[in-house]
Order: C-alpha cells, then sequence, then structure tokens
C-alpha cells in the first residue's frame, strides 16, 4: 500500500488523520517533531508527506527545502493555518506539490491525497495500466486482470520506481538507494529482483553502464 508520512503536532489531529487516511487504504507514519522526518527519511521510502509548519525542531518549509536540496522529491502537501499570500509562496518555493488550509474538509484532504499521487505516476486515473498489467497505486499492488501478483516488498519497492518512470531511465544508483534506505540490496540482489519483474511481464531494459528502463511498447 501507498505509505504517508504525517508531520502534525497536534497528537489528536495527527491520530483522527490517521484513521481518516488508513480506511482509505494508505499506510500512515505519524510523526511530531522535524527531527523524526530526517530519521525517517533517511532509511525508510514514501509516496506522500503530510507536512504541518509550526512544529518543533523545524518549520516545516526549511524542512521540506532540506530535504528537496538532498535529492528527496517525494510530493509533499501542506496542511497549516497560515493563509497569507507570503506563506503560500514560502510553502511552493520549498517544493510543495499542494498546500491546505486549515480547518479543511476531511474529504477534500483525500481528495488532494488522490490527486497528487496520481501526479506522481503521471496519470488521472486511480491505476496504472500496463499492457495486461494494472498497478494500483493506493495499495502499491500489481494485477494481471483479476489475478494479484505476488511481489516481495523489494521488488515492490522497484516496481513503484518504474511505474513512476514509464520510458524514462533509473539509474543503477537511485534504485539500489531506493532499497538500501533499509539495507535491502546489493546489486546482485537488483539483478534477481529486475528478473522477478520481468517475469511477471514488465518489458525492461538494461541500459549498458547507467541503468534500466521500463518501456511502455
Amino acid at each position: 500500500m501507498a505509505r504517508i508520512l504525517l508531520l502534525e503536532d497536534d497528537v489528536t489531529l495527527g491520530e483522527t488523520l490517521c484513521e481518516l487516511l488508513e480506511s482509505e487504504g494508505y499506510e500512515v507514519n505519524l510523526v511530531t517533531h522535524g527531527n523524526h522526518v530526517l530519521d525517517l527519511t533517511s532509511t525508510q521510502s514514501f509516496e506522500l508527506m503530510l507536512f504541518d509548519v509550526n512544529v518543533p525542531d523545524y518549520n516545516g518549509f526549511e524542512l521540506l527545502q532540506s530535504l528537496r536540496d538532498a535529492g528527496d522529491a517525494t510530493p509533499c502537501i501542506f496542511l497549516t493555518s497560515l493563509s497569507d499570500i507570503a506563506s503560500l509562496s514560502k510553502g511552493f518555493g520549498a517544493g510543495a506539490d499542494d498546500y491546505l488550509k486549515k480547518p479543511f474538509d476531511f474529504d477534500e484532504l483525500v481528495v488532494r491525497v488522490k490527486a497528487v499521487l496520481r501526479k506522481s505516476f503521471q496519470t488521472l486515473e486511480n491505476e496504472v495500466k500496463y499492457k495486461n498489467l494494472v498497478y494500483k497505486i493506493v495499495t502499491n499492488e500489481l494485477f494481471n486482470e483479476d489475478e494479484l501478483i505476488l511481489l516481495a516488498p523489494q521488488e515492490q519497492k522497484l516496481l513503484t520506481l518504474f511505474f513512476k518512470n514509464i520510458d524514462t531511465t533509473v539509474t543503477k544508483e537511485e534504485l539500489l538507494f531506493e532499497l538500501n534506505r533499509e539495507n535491502e540490496a546489493s546489486e546482485g540482489a537488483l539483478r534477481v529482483y529486475i528478473t522477478k519483474l520481468r517475469k511477471v511481464g514488465l518489458e525492461i531494459q538494461t541500459i549498458k553502464g547507467t541503468g534500466y528502463r521500463l518501456v511502455s511498447t
């Protein structure tokens, strides 16, 4: 399932948002301090981040800017009571993908979450269709018609990365970085995972000396 990192120092609101998003099929990690975000993102990967702005340790704008400067392109939505134009400008200038003003309607948050996730997969749908395969964005599952294809967690991570970059070369370093966030791969293991994805129907080309590319045709 798609993983969301939620930064919210109001524990009651944070837990409410967790319940809401989990009921929609997402896996949510709730943290209350900016330092916790840095700790988690250095070892784990997420499909989306939801950030409050006025939180302990870091200003949310500065936190996202720091992540962007470090090369973390994970989509991010700010959830904040700051509604002035200057704050909006700071948020988007730091690399935000959307900005939702508190108090907000929970249904609107779900709509925006789905929209940003679809955008990261370059689709207007809640799924990616690839030949006879269907990839479900929310659940991070791959189907052949109605049959679920069972994949290891490492293979699911690569699957997500490839579907976000169809017809674009993903470097070997990017793939290993994604896997090694949790110390899960060597180059040999990467080749094994790629072979498994090819066997289930993904046309993944080896780009010699660079990496791999999932081609659409």
